[in-house]
Order: C-alpha cells, then sequence, then structure tokens
C-alpha cells in the first residue's frame, strides 16, 4: 500500500532550543507508572522455514520502488532502497527483532556493555573473531573511530544527513585486544545501541572525498551475507550476490535482484512472471486472492471472491444477464444479434485474456501485516486558526480515530486500533496509550472550544471579489490549485450530498470511504460501528462511563463555555472569515487510502462547522514544497517507529528555533508545533541510563505531545506484500529485520508457516491514567 511517508534516520539533524532550569512535569492522563502489557498487533507474514527446508542456489527478483542515489545510509538522498542493501552487505551491531527492540547481532557482536559510567559512559563492544571486511580485512576499531569521525558534526566537509549519537563521543580506541572496541562518550547516552548500525569500512568514512563520493553507486567493500555485485541505472535495478568471505550461515539464495517497478506496474509484472516479492496496494491483493480461490468446475469462476464476498458468475455476468445474451444472439433481429455475437466474442477473449492472468498470479499469494509506521493527520500550527491550541484540540477532538482505523485495515483483515502513542508502537518497551491527553471523540467539547476560541456559526463572512474569505492558509502558485479553483466554479450548482458549505471535498459524491456517506453512519442513521458510543455527549452507554471530563489541563473550554446553538454543520466565521482550513493530498495513483481517510475527516470536521478546501498536488512536490515548506493547514503523512525514540524523535517534536538568518528551524517538525517542557523531557531520556525511568519520560513526552495536538495518529500502516507461494522467509517483515541469508526457495513438498489470522478487533480500551 502507497503512503506518503519520511525517514527520521534519513533526513538531518539540527539543534534544538532547551531552556535552561529544571522541569516540573505535572500529572498527564494516560501517564502510568506500571508497565502496560503490549504486544504487536501484528506477527510477522514471512512463511517462515528452516534453513533445511529451502534450497541452495536460485534468484529472488523483488521489487523497490527506485534505485538508490547512494549506498551510504548517511546522506540526506539515501532511501528505503539504501537501507535494504546495506542490511544485506553490511555490518549492523543490533537489528529490530519481531517487537521492535534492538537485538544483539551475533554475526558480528559477542556482546556490547556498558562498563563505566563515572566519569564518563564508556561502552566495550566484543566483535565476533570470525568477523571481516570481504578484503579480508577484521572489522575493528579503526572502522568504529573513522565513522565516528564523519559523522560527529565536527567536520563540515563531510555531507551527513544526521549525527545523533555521535557528537556525544569522546573518544574511541583499542580494547584488550583487535576484537574488542572502547567507547567513550563525553556526555551520556542512553541510545548507544543505535551506532554502528550500520557501519561502513573505514574505506568509506576516512576522507570526506570517500564518504560523499566513495559509495554512491558501488560498494567495493562489505561485510554481509550478500555484497553488491552492480548499481545498474540503465536497467533499473541493483544486483547482489553472495559473499564469498561470509562467516556465518551461507546465504541460501544466489542472487537478489532488487529492480525499480512503479506500484501500478507490479500486478503486470508479477503475471508476467517477472517478479517473485513486491509490495503491493489492496486492488492488487484483492486480484491475488481471487486467483487463488477455488474454482467452480464447471464454468472456472471463483466460488468466493475476496474477504468472503461471493464471486461474480462466468464473464462476470449474472445468470439471467447470460441467458438474455443467448437470446438476442439466437434472436429474430438479425441486426441486434449480429451486435451480440460479436460483444460475446470480444468478451470471450477478454475473459480468456483474465483467465490466463489468473491462472499466471495463481502461483503467487498475499502476506500481510502491520509496517512498523503510522499514518498521522499533522495540524500546522505556525500561523491563521490552528496557530491557536484551541482549535488543533478541537479538531483532534472530532476525529474518531477508531472508524479511521477501521476504514483503512478492517477491509484487509487486518487489526484495527488507532495508534496510541507518537513515539512507539504496540508491541515496542516504550509503547502506552497517551491520547487521554487529549480526550475520546466529542463534538459538543470540540464546539465549545471553538466558541472559546472566538469561532460562532453563521458569523458575517467579508466577500472578496465575490468568493468567501477563508482563515485558512492561502499560499498562491501550488500546483493542483487552480483545477480545485475550476472544479469549485464548475460544481457550485452540483452540492454533494450533505455538503451544505458548499468547499470542494475529495469525493465530491458526499460518499464516504464505506460508500454510504461521510459520516459513518449505516442507512438507519445508526453507528456503523456498533460501539454503542454517543460522538455528542461523550458518553459510552455500554459502559456507563462519562468521557466528557478528565484528561490534561487545557484539553477542555474553560468550565461554563457554552457550545454553540444551532446545526451540527453549521459554518464558523470569526472576524469576518470563514474557518476553512486548507487539507493539501498527493494525486498519485498510489495515494487512493490518504485521500479516503481524508474524505472521512472532512466529513467529521463538517460536523463541527470547520470546513476543508482540498489541494490536490503531485506526489513529487507534496513533502518538499508543501509539507516541508509549511505550505498547508492539514496534511496526511507517515513516520516511521524506531527502537531508539528519544534520538531519532526528538528532531520531529522539537520546538522550532529561529535560525542565524532569520527563518525558523523546524528540524523535522513540519507541523511546527512545539513546547520547551517536551525538549527537556526528550534529553532527560536520552541521558539516563535507566531503561524504566527512560521509557517513563518518553511517556510523559507523548502525553504532552498529544495534549499540544500537532500531531493525531492514526493508524499503523498496512503492509502488503505479494510472494511466490514457494518463497521462503521473506514478505511482510513488520518489525524484524529481514535475515537475508535464509530467504530461499522451498524444497519440494516443504511448506513455510504462516501466522494465522488475526482476531477481529474489539474497540480500544480507555487510556492509562
Amino acid at each position: 500500500m502507497s503512503h506518503v511517508g519520511v525517514g527520521p534516520r534519513a533526513v538531518a539533524r539540527s539543534a534544538a532550543f532547551l531552556t535552561a532550569g529544571v522541569l516540573a512535569v505535572p500529572a498527564l492522563a494516560g501517564c502510568t507508572s506500571e508497565e502496560p502489557s503490549s504486544k504487536p498487533l501484528a506477527a510477522q507474514d514471512v512463511a517462515s522455514a528452516a534453513r533445511a527446508s529451502v534450497s541452495d542456489g536460485g534468484t529472488l527478483r523483488w521489487a523497490v520502488d527506485s534505485v538508490p542515489d547512494t549506498l551510504n545510509t548517511f546522506q540526506s538522498d539515501a532511501d528505503a532502497t539504501t537501507t535494504r542493501v546495506a542490511q544485506a552487505v553490511l555490518p549492523s551491531m543490533y537489528r529490530m527483532d519481531e517487537k521492535g527492540g534492538p537485538a544483539r547481532n551475533p554475526d558480528y557482536l559477542e556482546s556490547a556493555e556498558v562498563v563505566d559510567t563515572e566519569p564518563k559512559q564508556v561502552v566495550v563492544y566484543k566483535l565476533n573473531q570470525q568477523a571481516v571486511w570481504s578484503d579480508g580485512r577484521e572489522i575493528g576499531a579503526a572502522d568504529f573511530a573513522a565513522q565516528w569521525r564523519a559523522l560527529s558534526g565536527k567536520d563540515s566537509a563531510y555531507w551527513t544527513a544526521r549525527n545523533a549519537g555521535y557528537d556525544r563521543i569522546e573518544k574511541i580506541e583499542r580494547g584488550a585486544n583487535d576484537l574488542e572496541v572502547k567507547v567513550t562518550f563525553s556526555r551520556p547516552y542512553a541510545d548507544w545501541k543505535a551506532l554502528f548500525s550500520p557501519l561502513y569500512p573505514k574505506d568509506v568514512m576516512g576522507t570526506p572525498d570517500a564518504f560523499n563520493d566513495g559509495a554512491r553507486r558501488s560498494l567495493k567493500v562489505t561485510a554481509g551475507p550478500f555484497a553488491v555485485k552492480k548499481v545498474d541505472a540503465g536497467a533499473d535495478q541493483v544486483v547482489l550476490t553472495g559473499n564469498p568471505r561470509w562467516w556465518g550461515s551461507p546465504a541460501k539464495l544466489e542472487k537478489i535482484v532488487l529492480r525499480a517497478v512503479p506500484r501500478d506496474k507490479r500486478v503486470s509484472e508479477l503475471a508476467a512472471g517477472k517478479l517473485d516479492l513486491a509490495e503491493i496496494d489492496p486492488e492488487t491483493a484483492d486480484e491475488v486472492t481471487l486467483a487463488a480461490a477455488p474454482r467452480d468446475p464447471a464454468t472456472g469462476t471463483p466460488l468466493m471472491g475476496p474477504q468472503g464476498s461471493p464471486a461474480a458468475g462466468a464473464q462476470g455476468r449474472s445468470a439471467a444477464e447470460a441467458l438474455r445474451s443467448w437470446a438476442v444472439a439466437n434472436g429474430s433481429d438479425e441486426e441486434a444479434a449480429e451486435e451480440e455475437v460479436l460483444a460475446r466474442e470480444e468478451r470471450r477473449e477478454a475473459e480468456a485474456k483474465a483467465q490466463r492472468r489468473r491462472q499466471a498470479l495463481s502461483g503467487y499469494e498475499v502476506r500481510k501485516s502491520l509496517e512498523p509506521a503510522y499514518t498521522q493527520l499533522a495540524l500546522n500550527g505556525s500561523d491563521g486558526p490552528l496557530a491557536d491550541e484551541r482549535v488543533r484540540r478541537a479538531v483532534a477532538r472530532a476525529l474518531d480515530r477508531q472508524k479511521l482505523a477501521r476504514t483503512v485495515l478492517k477491509p484487509l483483515g487486518l487489526p484495527a486500533e488507532p495508534v496510541g502513542s507518537h513515539l512507539a508502537l504496540s508491541g515496542q518497551p516504550a509503547y502506552a496509550d497517551g491520547s487521554g491527553a487529549l480526550g475520546e471523540p466529542n463534538a459538543k467539547e470540540a464546539r465549545a472550544l471553538l466558541a472559546d476560541a472566538g469561532w460562532v456559526p453563521g458569523g458575517p463572512v467579508k466577500e472578496k471579489d465575490g468568493a468567501e474569505k477563508a482563515a485558512g492558509a492561502e499560499k498562491a502558485g501550488d500546483e493542483g490549485e487552480g483545477k480545485d479553483k475550476a472544479k469549485d466554479k464548475d460544481k457550485a450548482k452540483e452540492k454533494s450530498e450533505g455538503d451544505d458549505d458548499g468547499t470542494y471535498i475529495v469525493g465530491e459524491d458526499g460518499k464516504g470511504g464505506d460508500g454510504k456517506g461521510g459520516d459513518g453512519k449505516g442507512e438507519d442513521g445508526k453507528n456503523k460501528d456498533g460501539d454503542g458510543g454517543d460522538e455528542e455527549s461523550g458518553e459510552k452507554h455500554s459502559s456507563g462511563k462519562n468521557t466528557a471530563q478528565g484528561g490534561a489541563p487545557g484539553a477542555y473550554a474553560p468550565k461554563g463555555t457554552a457550545a454553540p446553538a444551532g446545526s451540527v454543520a453549521a459554518p464558523l466565521a470569526k472576524d469576518g472569515k470563514a474557518l476553512t482550513l486548507r487539507f493539501v493530498l498527493p494525486s498519485g495513483p498510489g495515494s487512493e487510502t490518504l485521500r479516503t481517510v481524508a474524505d472521512r475527516i472532512t466529513g467529521m470536521l463538517k460536523k463541527i462547522g470547520i470546513g476543508t478546501r482540498i489541494s490536490k498536488v503531485s506526489d513529487e512536490s507534496y513533502f518538499k514544497d508543501h509539507i516541508a515548506a509549511g505550505e498547508y493547514d492539514l496534511a496526511l503523512y507517515s513516520w516511521p517507529a524506531s527502537a531508539f525514540p528519544a534520538t531519532d524523535a526528538r528532531p520531529i517534536y522539537a520546538k522550532p528555533v529561529p535560525a542565524a538568518d532569520g527563518s525558523l528551524n523546524v528540524a523535522q517538525n513540519y507541523t511546527r508545533v512545539g513546547t520547551d517542557q517536551v525538549d527537556q523531557l526528550f534529553d532527560r531520556a536520552m541521558t539516563t541510563l535507566d531503561q524504566k525511568e527512560a521509557r517513563d519520560l518518553l511517556r510523559k513526552a507523548d502525553s504532552r505531545i498529544w495534549a499540544a495536538a500537532g500531531s493525531i495518529p492514526l493508524y499503523q500502516r498496512p503492509q502488503l506484500t505479494v510472494a511466490r507461494k514457494n518463497l521462503a522467509n521473506a514478505g511482510a517483515f513488520g518489525f524484524g529485520t529481514p535475515v537475508y541469508e535464509d530467504m530461499g526457495f522451498l524444497k519440494k513438498g516443504a511448506q513455510g508457516s504462516r501466522p494465522s489470522a488475526p482476531a477481529a478487533s474489539s474497540p480500544t480500551s480507555s487510556p492509562a491514567s
């Protein structure tokens, strides 16, 4: 499934401002001193098999999004394929386990521990004595030292994208022997396990020229189960072959070919037999599932469609339609009969072609899990209405995150639970649901917050050039804006169902993601999800619990503030401006899911009187020209989970500070919403070596981030992969780092182990307090 996402380990780090003084953190809903029991919502789905069941040899043809511009993961233009190559060919002291935590990699590291904390933190790495580079040289302290110097940030000649953690190292030296590396830190660093993964040879890290240009299109020296044979930009592929000096379990595959294939072309490449493994979208998953379904012996059509729905009859036509076609073809009207005969022939040819495609796809299966990443709604707090945190909180309180998660995940048969943390996902050690700091969905409370901020229904709106003046961002010159205005004009007299404020939104036919309307209700007007909740009052009827009060101070309107009367969808205005927010979305073919979610969000916001103006822009400009540039009010994009949130999440939520040139240094905080308290909590979590204390600090930081309402986590991203049925130890990896040497094709008669189907998800429990 295609989603717009960014990776915190692939973007430059910038220093963030920290106010001097000691932070006193009041209790916030969502913080807990108890260790919550948490496990991943979905397991890996890789057709696990013992190595003895996997054949030796063969080539794995794996679809990727692009041929990387660089093989150096520490450069700003590194991408997901860069990471994939590095995982297969370079050392990593730690890799991510199936629960999203760091796990020691025994192929490189026998042990690593903190041996001193006073006067300085000292970590001693004991390397695997068999670990050597492909040129025969032992992996050792010289490689660690070269990488530290390159990434320390002290030499600007190195064009590095990040230096987090390396800037805290004071020195690196040889330990008691050649297999020991002693690292001394100038400041305590809790996330020291994040370092040296991957580890490049000193040949790459030793000089600025080698770092900047030496590892862009080739890696001459490697130390993994595979080596880089060639990066072929002309053929859009990277070829990896077995490393003859590899000391670990031998790679089962002879070769891995990473082919750049656009996502909308992958199903055709699969049907042509040109791929063995590919991430795909839900539509392709449905087609592959249908191809593998049991068939009627008489007609050859599937007995059941995707998700257990009845399949269509022969040639996708009902029995009545088939009978009518026969009658027309054999009737007395010769002209009609001739036309029908030709149409029947065309249908037979189309069905034969479709049958050949289904037959080709029947050798594949869909493997699915949840990606270690989450999609969020970002609220730009730099200016406009969303600069007022009461408006941001109103937006957040209007959202039913459970319904949004179900919209995306339930049709895929995946657990549909909303994400409860900005800093970790379910199953990771730091995870705890901190959303209670903001409060549950409650339209009445949301409207009260807006009223307190001065936004009232039916207020006068000043006219400018005959158009309604909106309070949201009005940035000119962006791609897609002219099209939106033209559509607005064309549709002025064709309001979509329920669209009583006339704004152009995704899904102008008035249908939400379920095809029945954007209000999340069935035809009878009742809540489709059947949770018994009253979104208007915040009550949960099934439990009798009233959730309308409580939560963090400031998360609600002052006591006694009356909710505005009138229609739920009455548009709001203030100072002659309508409350209309600019919702920027990518327009590419892989972004249908984001647009469906935006459709649902638009309907939820309309219930509290907030209008939205959709601006669809090209995928190429979406992030660079809009998200990073701050040219939006609302946007949907994703962040990956990290085993080291204190390090990796800090730049995402750090308070923006003025730069020397007068601009605002936002690091990766594209919402421009941050506080000194959150920064201090991150810094304390980064320096304590007590893991429990670090988790508690991170959970407090997360509650603060929730309360600020700049970023609203929605759902963990689905991970859909098509794989050949006989491909083992590859597919939807979930949290876990792939083990490349174990991938391969099953021996005849062998079978891989697949996880059982996940149980249907239940409504989330109330946040811990």
